[in-house]
């Protein structure tokens, strides 16, 4: 009888800055200079085409087969009020950044990122043309990150945001995450969507591929109090994001693929059924 495959394990020390992307990318300064906003006639129509000629296409064929992405509760996109608005998702695939244009199309999607994003070799003019707006690694640039956000959202996009910041494959459990990144849609008065990625089995022409599936369930869109203080909105809305998504992430059909565990529980007893809801 074939022996059953033992899952990978990974030990995390710190949930909050741990990161398991193995990509290993020498980070490039993002400071006051950055150009987060081009204005040419060439540059914009250069994006559009990019965007919407080559990488939605490509996005779509790759999300459907390779990572079997199906959608829970989109409608409510679709009932979203002229006006842009943020999306906030959980951070578990290197891929996930395929979850927001899927989602909010056809509405542009611009996404906050870390810097690494702009530092891989030769693709740094490639992810700006698709819309990335790198997190500042200097103060001198926050403000002008400000700005391209809202200018973005005033547009009428899809600002979207990995708030949990590092990548952990596979994660079935939702890491904690402050309120900071709130601060945007909390200042502009924006809706909030939340999006959990959870993982299931394959079925159908996919039952042979040992790679769970992604299900994307969406919330419906979040208000801030306007009478409430600017702290007072983000904490609000950080909560109803990370309630939302905890509780997605536990009672939804969650596949375990790969097992985390705490630095010094290596030996600790492991789950027997790699369907488990763990949160």
């Amino acid at each position: 009888m074939p022996r059953k495959k033992k899952r990978r394990t990974i030990v995390y020390t710190d949930p909050l800055r741990d990161d398991f992307a193995g990509m290993h990318i020498r980070r490039e300064e993002v400071g006051g200079d950055f150009p987060y906003i081009r204005t040419s006639l060439f540059w914009r129509a250069g994006s559009w085409l990019l965007y919407y000629g080559i990488a939605v296409p490509i996005v779509f064929v790759v999300s459907k087969l390779y990572l079997g992405m199906r959608f829970e509760n989109r409608k409510v996109l679709k009932k979203l009020p002229p006006g842009g608005y943020f999306l906030y998702c959980n951070h578990t695939h290197i891929l996930d950044v395929f979850v927001p244009p899927l989602a909010a199309f056809p509405r542009r999607v611009y996404t906050v990122a870390g810097a690494d994003a702009i530092s891989i070799p030769g693709l740094r003019r490639l992810v700006m043309l698709l819309g990335c707006l790198p997190i500042p690694t200097k103060n001198s640039a926050l403000p002008v990150l400000r700005e391209a956000i809202e200018m973005r959202c005033r547009e009428g996009g899809c600002v979207a945001v990995f708030p949990e910041a590092h990548i952990w494959p596979y994660y079935t459990k939702i890491r904690p995450f402050g309120p900071a990144s709130f601060t945007y849609p909390a200042r502009l008065g924006a809706p909030v969507v939340a999006a959990v990625v959870t993982y299931r089995r394959r079925r159908g022409l996919f039952r042979l591929c040992r790679r769970p599936g992604m299900t994307v369930h969406l919330r419906d869109p979040i208000y801030g109090d306007a009478e409430a203080s600017l702290r007072e909105r983000k904490d609000f809305l950080r909560d109803q994001v990370y309630t939302f998504m905890c509780k997605t992430a536990a009672e939804e059909e969650n596949m375990e693929y790969i097992r985390y565990v705490p630095a010094g529980e290596e030996d600790g007893p492991v789950e027997g059924d790699s369907l488990s809801k763990l949160q």
